[in-house]
């Protein structure tokens, strides 16, 4: 939702004003929009526009290399006549002006209203209408522009750049839209500003499918997907769509429309440059992040430009604007970092027993219901992580537990429980991040030392001390003391009431279901406490009534671990029998 305005009404003028203040060294205010200041050699004037609502579409992409001028409409409204008319004149060189703009009614009508207006006072004025989004009809005159008008403007801007006449300007910007093709998904609409809705909303669980950028949903609503699955969409409906004669080089845009994270398309991105890459396809100079958006819409869309000798040069070529700047000089002469030191060289496995090998192969197994109870119970950690913390907690312990399960699983059978446990907790603390990341992976790595690969049997004896090792490493590490509402609080009362167990020869099974028992009382009696370390301990009044997630984490853990072996030993029985 759009927060930051006085009044409603005045957002498109008001932004604008602050836009060009910051920017007062590269550009000026003219009515209905901004030009660029000019260099020593009179080009021609490539001048873009819309509504606002998109940036940095439109002004943010006015400078050398881009535009030379950029019309700035209401928020997602077309300008007026007198609005082009205005900036046009103004960015004018005396080599002619061309006008670019998504294919929508009301650019159409005033844009062609400007360029008629202005071929009749002399200045020769050309249109380069964009239809990029396949999605939005199958003949491709009659399809909107969405951020396929990035790569019109860049080949136009470059051709302009060069000093290239207005013939050429011209003929390479429809050279670039014939050879551009979008298509966008929405995750959610995007909201006016002072307005209290959404324009329009995506259902939960779904995605729009061929959404546009003036809040327009998309023509299909779809079942969410995950990055490969949306990655696989894009691609294949983008590639179907290739121009005729096309070759396998492409320029390529993952545009974020305004509210979805860079972190997330990034994730995308890799799968999407993956996809395309079996397909044979060359990315060149891929541009990722927001460049035509949709105030604060939800969602993404995928572009690609097929490039042959003249559209690529142009698209390689150097820009300077607001929002975009490239520039090849800084990168020339460089080299690929690394490989100097050379990797890491791993460790000899120690020689294991019989025993030992068998006993691995529970703790693969053991791993991995860990992993599987993490992931079972991911959202219900978050959700008492972020009562006083940061709610990353779930999320942390499937990722250190995955990991550790893998590393476990590529591990050779020829190593005993120690070595692996100490391989598993190095994945666990590389991977998982944060606190918990750190002391389950020192844990699991204390648990492994204390564990003999060369010994002939293993008990109940050296399942107690190697947890007796986990709960001491635990507490080095963390610094924390029983009372200070921590993991410690529910692992102490474990490893106590595992070792008198033990010690009073306790049937091992028997053993650790009192332990976990106790486990969960004790994970479960942290409501009552105030946290005195760790990021809650600010919002320790905040936390009082809900258990702490890393002591509600250890009890879920061992819980678990009990009943997977008590499924195995049943399961043994009756094969056995």
């Amino acid at each position: 939702m759009t927060r930051i305005f006085d009044d409603p009404a005045t957002f498109a003028e008001d932004q604008l004003a602050g836009f060009l203040d910051l920017y007062a060294d590269r550009l000026r205010g003219v009515p209905g929009g901004v030009v660029a200041h000019r260099g020593e050699r009179p080009e021609v004037a490539v001048v873009i526009g819309g509504g606002s609502g998109h940036y940095p579409a439109f002004c943010g992409t006015v400078g050398p290399g881009m535009a030379a001028g950029a019309v700035v409409g209401n928020i997602f409204t077309s300008p007026s006549a007198a609005q082009v008319y205005s900036v046009a004149k103004a960015a004018d060189q005396g080599r002619g002006v061309v006008l670019s703009f998504g294919n929508y009614a009301g650019d159409v009508l005033n844009f062609q209203i400007a360029a008629d207006r202005l071929c009749a006072e002399g200045i020769d004025t050309r249109v380069v209408i964009v239809t990029d989004d396949v999605a939005s009809a199958e003949e491709e005159g009659k399809r909107r522009g969405i951020a396929g008008d990035f790569t019109v403007f860049k080949v136009m801007g470059a051709a302009a750049a060069e000093g290239l006449d207005l013939d050429e300007v011209e003929r390479l910007g429809r050279a670039a839209n014939a050879a551009t093709r979008s298509l966008g998904v929405a995750f959610s609409g995007c909201t006016l500003p002072g307005a209290g809705e959404p324009l329009f909303q995506v259902p939960e669980g779904h995605l729009g499918l061929g959404l546009g950028i003036h809040g327009e949903p998309g023509i299909e609503d779809v079942p969410m997907l995950k990055a490969d699955e949306l990655a696989a969409l894009l691609v294949e409906r983008i590639l179907q769509e290739a121009p005729a004669g096309s070759g396998q080089r492409v320029g390529a845009i993952l545009n974020g429309l305004g509210a979805t994270k860079y972190e997330e398309l990034f994730l995308l991105w890799g799968r999407v440059s993956a996809r395309l890459r079996e397909r044979g396809v060359e990315i060149v100079d891929p541009e990722v992040g927001e460049l035509v958006t949709s105030l604060d819409m939800g969602g993404c869309s995928l572009t690609l430009m097929w490039l042959d000798e003249e559209l690529e040069p142009r698209w390689r070529a150097d820009a300077y604007t607001p929002a975009y700047r490239k520039a090849r000089a800084p990168l020339s002469g460089l080299r690929a970092a690394g490989g100097e030191g050379g990797a890491a060289v791993a460790a000899d496995i120690p020689q294991s027993s019989p025993a030992a090998r068998e006993l691995a192969d529970g703790v693969r197994a053991a791993l991995a219901t860990v992993h599987r109870t993490m992931v079972d119970h991911e959202d219900e950690l978050g959700r008492i992580d972020a009562v006083a913390g940061d709610g990353d907690h779930g999320r942390g312990m499937v990722r250190g537990a995955r990991y550790a399960a893998e590393r476990a699983e590529e591990t050779s059978r020829d190593a005993g429980p120690g070595w692996l446990l100490r391989q598993a907790g190095q994945s666990w603390a590389e991977y998982a991040g944060g606190t918990s990341g750190v002391l389950w992976g020192a844990a699991l790595e204390a648990f492994g030392r204390s564990l003999d690969d060369g010994a002939e049997e293993f008990g109940a004896a050296e399942l107690a001390t190697g947890v007796r090792a986990f709960a001491d490493a635990i507490g080095d590490l963390g610094r924390a003391a029983p009372g200070d509402k921590t993991m410690l609080d529910a692992l102490l009362p474990f490893a106590d009431t595992l070792q008198r167990a033990t010690e009073a020869g306790t049937e091992p099974a028997e053993a650790w279901r009192s332990a976990a028992e106790a486990a969960t009382r004790a994970a479960e009696a942290t409501k009552d406490l105030r946290p005195k370390i760790g990021r809650a301990r600010p919002l320790a009044d905040r936390s009082v009534g809900t258990p702490d997630a890393g002591a509600t984490s250890l009890a879920l853990i061992v819980t678990a671990l009990g009943a997977a072996s008590n499924e195995h030993k049943q399961a043994e029985g009756v094969a056995t029998a």
